[in-house]
């Protein structure tokens, strides 16, 4: 049975800001909302707003709704203005995925069978999805991740693909793949993140090792050690500093706080790709504590289970710490 979509397409006066490129897509990149909006709030709070974060469709327990043409791309990955991500892939977001539930879990069923939909549509196959997480390392789709459901979830889209008759495939889809040895050359997709991820190491000894001052400019080809010694004249110990945090409590306040310790704050959330937010273009460090800061620490919060009050603190410090050891 087809999967019917309804539209309600962002304004052609508002494609400067939602989706300024003309795209032809690559890929789809399933997300969750990190809210309890329907589909069709989640649509025309996205087109309504000034902020230029967008996406394709939102899906709950009841329908698929769709905001942007598929032509045009969206600012839905975090991987920049030229990123593959952004440019290339069809946006999925699933609602009510703060909360969980059957609500929850009744949407995810219908994006999965739509994601199938999309895939058979197209001729393409499983190779073809992916979460954004892949594309700049944000802890997205959180639900799913969190749940350790990524492969199950990729698996039972794979199976509705086949159901539908759709293109078989068994080539593997992980934006990282493992190599052996010491070494890894970057492929297309690839984040810092991910990489660490998939070989045990961590975001901050990449850097170290590799002499990267910026996460977000690795490029296809580099080939990044793995192990070893820092090829800096830092010692890999010094280079936790680049992330040393202020103790204390900072939030906004009237006038607003400004200075070296908010640095420290933003470089530390932009380590973990939480600041700025998943459709900004730049990386936002001006050290000052307002809503940004406070809307990627609230982000955070929220990943973690923490109170969501925007609010930096000793647990919101102690977690940031634990995580860019």
């Amino acid at each position: 049975m087809t999967i019917s979509v309804k539209k309600n397409l962002v304004s052609e006066a508002k494609y400067t800001l939602k989706c300024p490129n003309a795209m032809t897509a690559e890929y789809i990149t399933i997300h969750n909302t990190a809210n309890d909006a329907s589909a069709a709030n989640e649509i025309s709070y996205m087109i309504g707003n000034t902020s230029s974060t967008s996406f394709h469709f939102a899906v709950d327990d009841k329908e698929v709704i769709q905001g942007l043409p598929l032509n045009r791309n969206a600012w839905h990955t975090g991987d920049g203005t030229n990123g593959t991500g952004n440019r290339k892939s069809i946006g999925v977001e699933i609602c009510y995925s703060k909360s969980g539930g059957a609500k929850y879990y009744a949407a995810e069923k219908l994006a999965i069978k739509f994601v199938a939909q999309l895939l058979k549509e197209r001729g393409w196959g499983i190779d073809r999805v992916r979460k954004h997480q892949d594309w700049n390392g944000k802890y997205c789709p959180h639900r799913i991740l969190s749940e350790g459901r990524w492969n199950e979830v990729k698996a039972t889209i794979e199976a509705e693909l086949e159901g539908l008759g759709g293109k078989a495939t068994s080539k593997p889809s992980p934006s990282v793949s493992k190599s052996s040895g010491s070494t890894y050359a970057v492929k297309k997709g690839d984040t810092l993140s991910a990489i660490a991820k998939e070989h045990g190491v961590s975001v901050a000894t990449l850097q170290s090792l590799n002499s990267i001052k910026n996460p977000n400019l690795i490029k296809v080809g580099q080939v990044l050690k793995l192990t070893g010694s820092s090829t800096s004249s830092t010692k890999p110990s010094s280079k936790k500093t680049s992330y040393a945090l202020p103790s204390g409590i900072i939030k906004v306040t009237s006038p607003m706080t400004k200075g070296t310790k908010v640095r420290q704050v933003q470089n530390a959330l932009a380590a973990l790709y939480f600041y700025p937010d998943k459709g900004a273009k730049d990386n936002g460090i001006d050290g000052v504590y307002g809503p940004k800061t406070a809307n990627a620490v609230k982000r955070f919060q929220s990943m973690y289970g923490f109170t969501q009050d925007g609010v930096y603190g000793p647990k919101t410090k102690a977690k940031l710490e634990d995580l860019l050891k």
